[in-house]
Formats: structure tokens, C-alpha cells, sequence
């Protein structure tokens, strides 16, 4: 009785905070703290008395690849950051009065082919690194004792994609006790309906019982509203028998719910309890929502009846510095950047990501396209030593697709199916690439089949056959649909033509084109019923008005949203750099390019550079500009103004300069030093771009944006700065958490005048007094390939963050920047 009652506590109290490990049962604690690491394999060392005390002290998330050397001999895939083998350590103490209850370990994240060990027994292997898993500990557990966790880690395959994905437990781990009946892993699921103002959420609860004897329990679901207050509230009456487990279906129904939506992502929380002779015995809190969708051939995509297009962005999970060990908080800020610039909808490339990625998109705001796998049955080309360097080899994730593909798949889709952003399940990314690894009679075809990508010398016949794609796709629907049947399956189509010739397009209920909108009006016509979106788009203004244009088109997603470490240029180049923003999470140019399109409100935006002609260099440094400049030859002919101009207002006078405006009025006049320069001009629907050549002249740059009757709408101001004079802090928190709080703080190099100083690459020196830690410092430039992770960093273009995080303990921080010949500043954070 005494357990019991201990028991209902910590589950009141744990749902009241709102800190639990998305498993849908049981008491969590997170087991972050205070672990132990080597990068090397160690035999013995998932023993219990195997001795670590000269291993590294670290916390988790952990990714110990970020933290390494960068070299030119290694993959430019993984950003030329190394892999490796690496054991994990925590000794946990196990209260002897929680005897009698279940103990389950739940990790969010591995990368990857983990081993996990308790007590030196084997709980399980998960190669997948994207998947988050639960084990069940309790058969070795001793209660009263210490016991030891213990996890091998083998990325020894560092170049196994094509992207960065970082090395170790780059997650949150969980230990979870439970009552022998309770909710099974993710088994709370709830979808909503619509009908008539009506809300009705469709509960399915699967219950498991794990003890010797047939259970009667009660299921009890109570929707609460954003102020606490329940609203609408069933229960359900069911028989487990002993080790079996049961489904409890109920529908709780709502007279005029609030509509989640992108402007007013209202949430609900569903309560979620178990009785058992009048005790509660499992409680779990979900987030939920009322939402409808619409998928037409003919007009595209509706949220809760409205048409609308889909403006989205892919992301990878990294986020420069930090690699792929990303706090909550360094999320949040990049994603309400993105609704900024006008994003409203993100696509996780090419796999799950992070449960705090899901909640914030949620929270926010943001639709979400929730993707699976980047390779199915056979891998792709990578480069394994450097940019383009000898043959392409065959690292892949491929070995363990067969035997893993459905449960991997099934454990993304009941983990997120709750989220209410969701709106597609995506179940591959250009799997389907032409000769990679698929081939098909086809591909002997010319430019008239509708081919836009590299075709690698037509079809062969020794390759694997494409017509496999189809049976492969059907395999992965049926999965995802026995999970959750209330959302559409689609994939991210590298190759239409080939695909269009087997059965794979046909087993998706929305199709992804990858780089071809070439084909939309041809594919339109012949397969009136397919709905179709860009999955996977350039930047051009050309591939926008392909969506705009085309009401049966209903979005895009760019590649890519923010930039990412790895599937590097040739060095120096730490990722791919196409972002709207920076590893820093600041708006690139073309960022306010996206938003001058995108965004709803009045906005400009300036950005110089010496006006095209001899000596002129493309703005552009991501691999498509690389690749396009092994062509060049001679001078760089710009064919379109740029959209990655820097607001830079510093030059030779009377050197020539390009002005270029990004704008969403209809017209702009350009003033310098208070005199118009040039003649106002009207929007430019061909590029989405104005732009004046002129003279430079030092002082103030400043365009107005102008509705079609003159009225000022918009405006942004350049100046010229001096030399750099001071450090300033120009955002950051004051007050953090001590469980770990982040301070992200921007630090910009200013003139005496205060006036930013573009052109500035001053190294900055970040050193900190309190209880805190540095975790990195990122300027945001591909080509610096120095280390990150330490206290010293050169900005770029002026400007630096410094992310900062709490270590436990309550007190007054103090953080100054320095660098020499310049004014420091120092800031002081309140941690509580």
C-alpha cells in the first residue's frame, strides 16, 4: 500500500511538470548526468566491475564526432569529422522500495549499431540511429544496489550517409518505472475528427499486463484546455489476462474545440489514466488538437478547410557547433526564425529527429512532414576520402534495412503519430536515383522523358531493378497505415520518370518531386489523380512560381532551411551552406530573399556587392555553386541579381556597386546620404529582385519599399562602418534555468559608433565565472575549419553566439568576451 501511494505521487507530480519520456506509461528520470565515455572498443567493459575511473567524465546528449579533428583526408559527407567505436557508463542506484515495479531504460537516440547492457547482461542491439527504443531492465535489476549501464556505440562506418549525423547518445535517456499493468510503449494514441463544429478525438489505448494474473482495469481520458480546465472526459471498462494485452477504444467529443492552425496552434492535453481497484495505477499526459486536412489532384492542400500553399523548408538534426546534441532551446530559437522569414512547414531530412523538434512545431505553429529512410535495400554513392576523390564507395545504413525496415518505421510512426504538426508520413528520400542504385530501360531515354538529374551512362542492366521500388513502397504503407490510417504516405521522388514506370508513385497518397518541376503539367495531365508538391526544391524564384502558378501544386520544401554539417564542398567546407540560415541560426540573404515571398508583413532588405563584370565572383558558396563553377570559364556572368548579398555598405569610393533590394511592395526608391540615387523602380516579377548600380559613396544606404500609390511601407538602412572599436552583446538571456538552462548570446563586433562592422573576422575569446559551461561558439562560416568547441572563435561578418548552459547549481553567472585591440563587454546571468 505504502508503494502505491509513493507511486501516485510521483505520477501527479509528474504530470503536473510536464517532464516525461514520451513512452505513454510510467514515472520517468532523465539519466543525463554524470556518465562515463571512452572513445575506443574496450573489452569487458559492459561488465559490471569493469573499472572506468579514467574514462571522461560527460553528459548526455552527447556527440563526440563534433568534438574531434576535422581533416581533408576524411568524408566530405560527414563534414571531414571522424566516426569511431565508443563505450558509454552510468552506475544508477535502484531503491529497494521500488522492488515489485517494472524498470524500463528509454533512449531517444544512438548513432548508431548500439549495444545496450545492464549488469553485463545484453537488454538488446538497435543499428538504426535515428529510432528511439525502450528496454526492459527489470529481470537484471538489483534493487537496493548499484547497478551498471552500460552502451557500446560502433559508427566505425563514419561515411554511412550522406550527410553529418554525429557519433554516440546525441539524445536524452530515460529511466522509467512502471506498474506491472500498464499502457504499453507509445500506446496512447489519439487522432481528431471534425463534423459540423463538432470535435471528436478517436482514442486508442493498448494496455499490457505483465503480471501473473488477470487484471480489471479502468480506462479513464480527460481533454484539458490551454487553462487546466477539463472539457470533455470518458472511461472504459476492460479484462487483461495474465502477460496479454488489450486495446481500449473511446471517443471524446467536444462542442466548438479551438482549431490548432499555423496562426493559432491551439493544444489541448489528453489525460490518459489507469485504475485498478480504485487505485491509479499509470497515468500519462499527451498533447493534442482538433485539425482537418485536405489533399486535392485539383487544388492542392487545405488546413481545417482553407487552401493554402505549403511554404516549407528540409532540416537535418545538427546544428553546427553543437553537432547533433541539440537543446531544446537552440531549436526553438531556429524555428520561430523560420515562421519569421514566412516558413510554415518543415520536412525532417532524411529521418526521425529529436521529440523536442515535434513539440516545438506543435507549440509553434509549424506543419511537419515526418520522413523515415534515406536508403532502402542498397546504398549510395558517397565519397570516402575527401570532395571528389577517387571512386565513390557504398557506406550505407543498407545492411540492416531488410531485417529492421518495418520496425523501425512502426516505432517512428506510433512515437510522433500524437503530434498534431504532422500532417505526411514520408517513407524514403530519392531512393528511387537514377543508376543509384536503381536502373530501368528508361534511362536510355533523352531529355524528352523528362529526366533532370545525372543519369550515369543510361540504363543497365546489371543494376538492381527498378520495378522493386514498387513492392518495397507497398510494404512500407501498409506499415505506416496499420499505425495511423488518419494521414497520407508519400516519399521524395529523385527520379519520376524511371519511378513512373513502376508501381512506386501509385503506392503513395501524395507524390514528392525532388528538382523536377519540369514534369508537373505533363504528370498532371497523365495522372489526373495524383496530388503532387516539390519535396525537394532550388531556390530560384522559377521554382516558386512552379507552385504559385499551379493550383494543383500545393508547396514546396527547400533545400534547405538551415545549413548543416556535412555533404561538404571541397575543403574548406564544413557542410552544405544553402540555408535561408547559418549554422548560427542567423538570416543569410537569401533567407530575407525566402521572406520577401513568403512573409505576410512589410519587409525589405539591402545587400551590396562590386557590380558583375571583370574580377566579379558568384555570391554563392554551397556544392551546387561549386559544381556549376567547374563550368565557368573566364568572368562570372551573373544571370540573375543575387539573392545572398550581405548587408555591406563599405567600399572603394566610386568603385561600382550592385544594390540589390529583397521586398515584398510594389515599387522602392534607394536614398544615400539622404538623396535619392537613381530612379525609383517597381518590383521585378521576373527575379524578385530590384537592384541599382551606382557609385560608392561612404555614409547611410537606406531603400523604402512603396505600395503602388507611394506610400512607405518598408525600409532598411545601411551605414558605412569604421574600424572595429568594441565587442557588443546585442542578444541574450538574463535569467536561465539551473537544470541545465541555455543562454544563447550574440555578440557583435561594433565601430566607435556603434555601427556593426561587417567585414570584421576578429578572434573572440568567451570566458565565464559561475556555474555554467560553454558549449561552443559558432560563427556560422563554411570555410573556417578550426575548432568550434573550445573558448575561442574568429565572428563572421562582425558576429558570433556563444551557447551557454547551466550545471545544476543556482547563483550569479558572469560571461565576458574579449579580443585584442578591442573593447570587451561582460554580461551577467541570473541562474534559479
Amino acid at each position: 500500500m505504502k508503494t502505491c501511494k509513493f507511486i501516485l505521487l510521483c505520477l501527479i507530480s509528474f504530470v503536473s511538470t510536464h517532464t516525461f519520456a514520451q513512452l505513454s506509461f510510467g514515472y520517468s528520470l532523465k539519466l543525463n548526468d554524470g556518465w562515463k565515455f571512452v572513445l575506443k572498443d574496450e573489452a569487458k567493459a559492459n561488465e559490471f566491475t569493469y573499472n572506468d575511473s579514467r574514462w571522461r567524465s560527460v553528459d548526455l546528449p552527447h556527440d563526440w564526432s563534433v568534438k574531434e579533428q576535422l581533416s581533408p583526408t576524411l568524408a566530405s559527407c560527414t563534414g571531414y569529422l571522424p566516426g569511431g567505436i565508443g563505450w558509454y557508463r552510468k552506475t544508477l542506484n535502484i531503491p529497494a522500495e521500488r522492488k515489485g515495479e517494472k524498470v524500463y531504460i528509454y533512449i531517444e537516440g544512438i548513432y548508431n549499431r548500439s549495444e545496450v547492457y545492464i549488469n553485463g547482461y545484453l537488454l538488446g542491439k538497435r543499428p538504426n540511429g535515428y529510432v528511439s527504443f525502450a528496454y526492459d531492465a527489470t529481470p537484471y535489476i538489483k534493487y537496493g544496489e548499484d547497478n551498471v549501464l552500460a552502451v557500446r556505440v560502433d559508427h566505425s562506418r563514419s561515411a554511412d550517409s550522406r550527410w553529418y549525423t554525429g557519433s554516440g547518445i546525441y539524445r536524452d535517456v530515460w529511466l522509467v518505472y512502471a506498474n506491472s499493468v500498464h499502457t504499453s510503449q507509445w500506446g496512447v494514441y489519439a487522432y481528431p475528427t471534425v463534423e459540423k463544429n463538432k470535435g471528436l478525438l478517436h482514442l486508442e489505448s493498448e494496455i499490457l499486463n505483465e503480471s501473473t494474473s488477470d487484471a480489471d482495469i479502468q480506462v479513464q481520458s480527460e481533454l484539458l484546455d490551454l487553462n487546466g480546465k477539463i472539457v470533455a472526459k470518458t472511461n472504459n471498462k476492460i479484462r487483461i489476462q495474465a502477460n496479454k494485452k488489450e486495446k481500449s477504444r473511446m471517443i471524446l467529443k467536444l462542442n466548438g474545440p479551438h482549431l490548432w492552425s499555423i496562426d493559432n496552434p491551439y493544444l489541448y492535453t489528453l489525460k490518459t489514466s489507469l485504475v485498478q481497484n480504485g487505485k491509479v495505477i499509470d497515468i500519462s499526459s499527451t498533447k493534442t488538437g482538433f485539425r482537418t486536412y485536405t489533399f486535392s489532384p485539383d487544388k492542392g492542400f487545405a488546413l481545417n478547410g482553407e487552401w493554402l500553399k505549403v511554404k516549407g523548408v528540409c532540416l537535418h538534426h545538427d546544428a553546427g557547433v553543437l553537432g547533433s546534441a541539440v537543446p531544446r532551446e537552440v531549436w526553438k530559437r531556429r524555428l520561430q526564425t523560420l515562421k519569421e522569414v514566412g516558413v510554415n512547414a518543415i520536412r525532417t531530412s532524411h529521418n526521425p529527429q529529436a521529440s523536442d523538434l515535434y513539440d516545438l512545431c506543435d507549440e509553434l505553429g509549424l506543419l511537419v512532414m515526418n520522413e523515415a529512410f534515406d536508403e532502402w535495400e542498397f546504398p549510395k554513392r558517397k565519397w570516402i576520402e575527401g570532395w571528389n576523390v577517387g571512386a565513390p564507395q557504398f557506406d550505407g545504413n543498407f545492411d540492416f534495412f531488410e531485417q529492421w525496415r518495418e520496425k523501425d518505421l512502426a516505432d517512428m510512426v506510433r512515437r510522433d503519430r500524437n503530434h498534431i504538426s504532422i500532417f505526411a508520413w514520408s517513407i524514403g528520400n530519392e531512393v528511387d536515383y537514377p543508376n543509384d542504385p536503381y536502373s530501368h530501360p528508361v534511362l536510355d531515354g533523352d531529355k524528352a522523358t523528362g529526366f533532370t538529374q545525372a543519369m550515369f551512362g543510361g540504363y543497365k542492366k546489371d543494376a538492381p531493378d527498378a520495378m522493386r521500388l514498387g513492392d518495397i513502397a507497398k510494404r512500407l504503407v501498409k506499415v505506416v497505415k496499420e499505425y495511423d490510417s488518419s494521414r497520407p504516405v508519400t516519399a521524395g521522388l529523385a527520379g519520376v520518370a524511371m519511378s513512373n514506370e513502376t508501381d512506386y508513385p501509385g503506392a503513395l497518397d501524395i507524390a514528392g518531386y525532388n528538382y523536377t518541376e519540369g514534369m508537373y503539367d505533363s504528370d498532371h495531365r497523365r495522372y489526373p489523380e495524383r496530388v503532387i508538391y516539390g519535396s525537394e526544391n532550388r531556390h530560384e524564384l522559377s521554382a516558386w512560381k512552379a507552385v504559385t502558378d499551379r493550383e494543383f501544386i500545393f508547396g514546396q520544401f527547400l533545400w534547405t532551411g538551415i545549413d548543416y554539417l556535412g555533404e561538404s564542398g571541397r575543403w574548406p567546407s564544413r557542410g552544405f551552406y544553402s540555408g535561408l540560415l547559418d549554422f548560427g541560426g542567423f538570416i543569410k540573404p537569401r533567407g530575407y530573399f525566402r521572406q520577401s515571398l513568403w512573409s505576410d508583413k512589410p519587409m525589405a532588405y539591402l545587400g551590396t556587392y562590386p557590380t558583375p563584370g571583370k574580377g566579379s565572383k558568384s555570391q554563392m558558396k554551397d556544392v551546387w555553386s561549386q559544381l556549376d563553377a567547374e563550368n565557368e570559364k573566364g568572368d562570372y556572368e551573373e544571370k540573375t541579381p543575387s539573392m545572398d548579398a550581405w548587408p555591406v555598405w563599405n567600399y572603394e569610393e566610386g568603385q561600382s556597386v550592385r544594390v540589390v533590394c529583397y521586398t515584398n511592395a510594389a515599387k522602392a526608391k534607394l536614398m544615400l546620404n539622404g538623396q535619392e540615387v537613381g530612379i525609383t523602380k517597381d518590383y521585378d516579377n521576373n527575379t524578385g529582385i530590384i537592384y541599382w548600380d551606382i557609385p560608392y559613396q561612404s555614409g547611410r544606404l537606406e531603400v523604402i519599399g512603396l505600395d503602388k500609390e507611394g506610400k512607405q511601407l518598408s525600409s532598411y538602412t545601411l551605414r558605412s562602418s569604421q574600424q572595429p572599436y568594441a565587442l557588443e552583446i546585442i542578444s541574450g538571456e538574463t535569467v536561465i534555468s539551473k537544470d541545465r538552462g541555455l543562454a544563447q548570446i550574440v555578440v557583435q563586433v561594433v565601430d566607435k559608433d556603434g555601427i556593426p562592422v561587417m567585414l570584421s573576422d576578429n578572434e573572440v575569446t568567451c570566458r565565464l565565472q559561475g556555474q555554467a559551461k560553454l558549449l561552443g561558439l559558432e560563427a556560422g562560416n563554411n570555410e573556417d575549419m578550426s575548432d568550434y568547441t573550445d573558448n575561442k572563435q574568429r565572428v563572421f561578418h562582425g558576429r558570433i553566439i556563444a551557447y551557454i548552459q547551466a550545471t545544476g547549481k543556482a547563483g550569479s553567472l558572469s560571461i565576458q568576451f574579449s579580443s585584442p585591440w578591442l573593447k570587451s563587454v561582460t554580461k551577467t546571468i541570473e541562474i534559479k
